[in-house]
């Protein structure tokens, strides 16, 4: 498939995106009554759902990369959306979109492995291996990392990752170890090393003329959005028996010399439908989603445009079409905020950013679905049904699914895909945060192929309007979710 678009085209793409004139806001002085139960006749528009999807992933917007122009106009494109639907604008400047500035952090030289060989009582000097030479750094999300060395044989069968723990896999003959090396990093690792394998030894010097990249991070907000790091190293033939021998515990640190700039940005876009019920402002509810994706890549049988259809352009349709039903119907008792995220791919930046500038007091959002990777159904679930993830970590699941929400608990518990999405930046802060997904580990995950000939739109389609209902009683409901002891993270 040819990869190219002209400018021309793109903007042409822009200029067809309505703009509908915005439904006006009661003035102060009128009384603000509760409004009567109504029913709710709408349905889902199987057309709106294709034409967003087609836009989201299409080849025009190039993946929709973290922190790229394409992901201003994925942001825009959505933005253009919330204003026809009549849904309020609650973003920077009176407009619907967020603007977070990043610090981009550039690594200088290789990264270097240091550890120290505990000797009979003597000083010992350190050891000291560079990327390129006995080591290869595939992947860095921290200038800097250490912790206690915990060695694993993967011959012997897996053992359970020590969280904080810098892991060093000694490899089975001939086995790629990648899938355990990110299985680890899920379970706490702070960094994951392995002995060189076959396919790794090949691209060796390739690989060794490159540097890695370290992702941004948000200007003036050390705090972590997901996840704590995801750092691989492999290590060469001739140097992985040194650190075989190495002693359980010994300190080991990875570290690179960086710079930083702050020339870049990532984008959110916002909208608010302000409740009318005020025994009810403190008890907002709010639908998200992630826009963003890996952009261009890596190309996979001549395709190098990540398009991202089911992670997340799914979710993105799902928040537009809620806001499209909400938008039409009476104004709900509760306020509902409609948030699509930037920078998901990266770390959970827009998030991240939206924690810290909420439209309204962040205590005062009572409830979080997000909506991730709905594009095709679950073979681990029965038909027609999504799962929630953390399910068992409040009461928000069973009360929906008890008002007619086709939810199950998430199938994929080894997965944490409750720490895995937009939810969790919210839920570290008390949010009762979850997300719905239906994603089954399909081999199309992160590759080019995750695009639109692989959406399943029978189910997409159903799994929006099903959710329809229980939505619309969610936002008019005194029902506040609560965390079930522990569940909190």
């Amino acid at each position: 498939m040819r990869k190219h678009l002209t400018v021309l085209s793109l903007l042409s793409l822009l200029v067809i995106s309505t703009f509908a004139q915005q439904a006006t806001e009661p003035s102060k002085s009128t009384p603000i009554a509760r409004p009567r139960a109504v029913r709710f006749p709408a349905k889902v528009c199987t057309a709106c759902i294709r034409a967003h999807m087609e836009f989201l992933a299409s080849d025009a917007l190039r993946g929709r990369g973290s922190a790229t122009p394409d992901e201003l106009v994925t942001v825009t494109y959505v933005a253009s959306e919330l204003r026809q639907y009549g849904i309020e604008p609650a973003g920077d400047d009176d407009g619907y979109i967020q603007r977070a500035q990043l610090l981009t952090r550039v690594v200088k030289g290789p990264p270097q492995l240091t550890f120290t060989i505990p000797g009979n009582g003597t000083p010992q000097p350190e050891v000291t291996w560079t990327h390129g030479s006995e080591i290869l750094v595939l992947h860095m999300s921290q200038a800097e990392v250490s912790g206690p060395l915990q060695k694993i044989d993967l011959a012997s069968g897996e053992q359970k990752v020590k969280p904080g723990s810098v892991v060093f896999f000694k490899t089975k003959e001939g086995k790629n170890p990648r899938a355990s090396m990110i299985a680890a990093v899920q379970a706490g690792a702070a960094a994951v090393l392995a002995s060189e394998y076959p396919s790794i030894r090949e691209r060796w010097e390739k690989i060794s003329r490159q540097l890695p990249q370290l992702p941004s991070q948000l200007k003036g907000n050390a705090e972590e959005g997901l996840g704590a790091g995801y750092n691989l190293v492999v290590v060469s033939q001739t140097a992985a028996p040194t650190l075989e021998n190495v002693p359980e515990g010994t300190t080991v640190r990875l570290a690179a010399p960086t710079t930083t700039s702050e020339n870049s940005y990532t984008w959110n876009a916002i909208g608010i439908l302000r409740g009318m019920d005020p025994a009810l402002q403190h008890a907002a509810v709010l639908f998200s989603a992630h826009l963003d994706h890996l952009g261009i890549g890596e190309p996979v049988k001549g395709d190098n445009i990540y398009n991202g259809a089911d992670d997340d352009a799914s979710g993105t349709t799902a928040v537009l079409e809620l806001a499209r039903v909400l938008g039409a119907g009476p104004r709900p008792r509760r306020t509902v905020i409609f948030a699509l995220f930037g920078s998901e791919e990266t770390g959970g930046l827009g998030s991240s950013y939206f924690r810290e500038h909420p439209p309204i007091p962040l205590k005062d959002i009572a409830a979080n679905l997000e909506f991730e990777m709905i594009g095709r159904p679950d073979p681990a679930l029965k038909p027609d049904t999504v799962w929630l993830s953390g399910w068992e970590r409040s009461n928000l699941g069973p009360v929906l699914a008890a008002h007619g929400a086709h939810l199950a608990g998430d199938p994929h518990p080894d997965q944490n895909f409750f720490a895995r999405s937009d939810n969790y930046v919210l839920a570290k802060k008390g949010v009762v945060a979850q997300t719905v997904s239906s994603f089954g580990l399909h081999s199309d995950y992160h590759q080019p192929s995750d695009d639109l000939a692989h959406i399943d739109f029978k189910h997409m389609n159903w799994a929006i309007g099903s959710l329809l209902r229980p939505a619309q009683w969610l936002v008019n409901s005194d029902f506040k979710p609560k965390w079930k002891p522990g569940g909190k993270p």
